[in-house]
């Protein structure tokens, strides 16, 4: 049936899209360390850009502190530089085989300006769902047109993609409201 899986293909776009958000998430710092703020910092590695998760092992030992140890020591140097350039404004301590990075306390301030970052990554994301519920309702008005599917059918399928829409914006506003929470409490 048609309708089935056009409300099957919307759902899996926007879980896609929570997804996305979830990624774009860990990047938001929060008061303490995670390796989630450097896993996707790309370093150049024999000529090619690669996320630093698959050059080295990540981890944060202490709230304040992430430590990386690359596989391949010889790439210590360009994943120092690719920290530098990126837009953490952290330092990189390179120790023997190892780089560390000191996580800084955050200001009353600038908690409140990552809070404001974190909810528009959220309006962001809810605004790609509803892009696939207005597209995903005009392909069932199309079938509508084309007598594929009938006319109860069409408002059957648009309550469906109704729901799934108003489930994952909760997704997306329950996600932020965590991230939200997590920076103003550390």
């Amino acid at each position: 049936m048609p309708i089935r899986e056009t409300v099957a293909d919307t759902e899996s776009k926007m879980a896609k899209a929570v997804e996305i958000l979830q990624d774009e998430l860990k990047t938001v710092r929060s008061g303490r360390a995670s390796t989630g703020l450097i896993e996707n910092i790309k370093a150049d590695f024999y000529g090619t850009p690669t996320p630093l998760k698959q050059m080295a092992t990540l981890a944060a030992p202490q709230v304040d502190m992430i430590v990386i140890k690359p596989f391949d020591p010889a790439s210590i140097r360009e994943i120092e530089k690719a920290i530098k350039a990126s837009d953490l404004s952290i330092a990189p301590i390179v120790d023997g085989k190892i780089i560390r990075l000191n996580i800084p306390a955050l200001s009353g301030e600038r908690r409140t300006q990552l809070v404001q970052q974190a909810k528009q990554t959220g309006e962001q994301a809810k605004v790609s769902i509803r892009n696939i519920r207005r597209d995903a309702n005009k392909h069932l008005e199309k079938q509508q047109k084309g007598k594929v599917i009938t006319e109860d059918d069409l408002e059957k399928g648009k309550k469906q993609i109704d729901d799934i829409t108003r489930q994952y914006t909760e997704n997306v506003d329950e996600l932020v409201k965590n991230k939200s929470d997590e920076i103003m409490l550390d």
